[in-house]
């Protein structure tokens, strides 16, 4: 896996929370020079994959959720309440959308694009649905692992490189980021914000 990759973090994230860490071990992988047996071993060649039971899972999403079921530790999906369930499938089937519209704007001319403005507005809203809990659907489940890695990620590239920050005005967001950053789980896959503003900087030709 990359530790600078948000899609690697997702499972990375999931698999810490889930107290895995002697079940699931880290293979560290250079995303500019993969090894070759990788491919070999993953068709797809990308990360994050997990080998598990004589088959390979990859797609950070699917990822995620099957480790949550085919792994003991914390349940992070939510099987008990259909309205809840709807909304999980609904905001993780939004979340390729929502990535897109931020990465569009990072090529953008100014500081922010409408896409990426409704993005944030559809998300800010969303941490509003319920409110036993900060997260989207309350408690922490699998929605917030498959978020964060991106939210935080976008506000530190939207900060050095737009000098823009996209929380501003969305109390939601700024709660949500506060609170997961309370999770060991998720504080244990930071990078230093500086090394990915600079990654992305070069991989935008900046």
């Amino acid at each position: 896996m990359s530790y600078v990759c948000p899609y690697a973090q997702r499972a990375w994230i999931t698999r810490n929370y889930k107290g895995l860490q002697e079940k699931i071990k880290l293979v560290p992988m250079n995303m500019a020079d993969k090894p070759g047996w990788y491919k070999e071993v993953y068709p797809n060649n990308q990360v994050p994959s997990l080998e598990h039971n004589k088959r390979v899972i990859g797609e950070s999403l699917d990822l995620i959720k099957y480790i949550d079921s085919n792994f003991d530790g914390p349940k992070l999906t939510i099987t008990d309440d259909p309205e809840r369930q709807r909304f999980a499938e609904e905001l993780l089937g939004y979340s390729d959308a929502f990535n897109r519209a931020f990465l569009d704007a990072l090529r953008s001319e100014g500081a922010m694009t409408t896409e990426a403005v409704a993005a944030l507005d559809k998300i800010d809203s969303a941490l509003l649905k319920f409110d036993d809990g900060p997260f989207f659907l309350g408690q922490l489940n699998l929605v917030d692992i498959a978020y964060a890695p991106f939210i935080e990620g976008f506000q530190i590239f939207f900060a050095g490189m737009k000098n823009c920050d996209i929380t501003q005005g969305r109390v939601h967001i700024q709660k949500f980021i506060e609170e997961m950053n309370k999770i060991d789980a998720c504080t244990q896959t930071k990078q230093d914000p500086q090394v990915l503003l600079a990654l992305t900087k070069k991989k935008f030709g900046i």
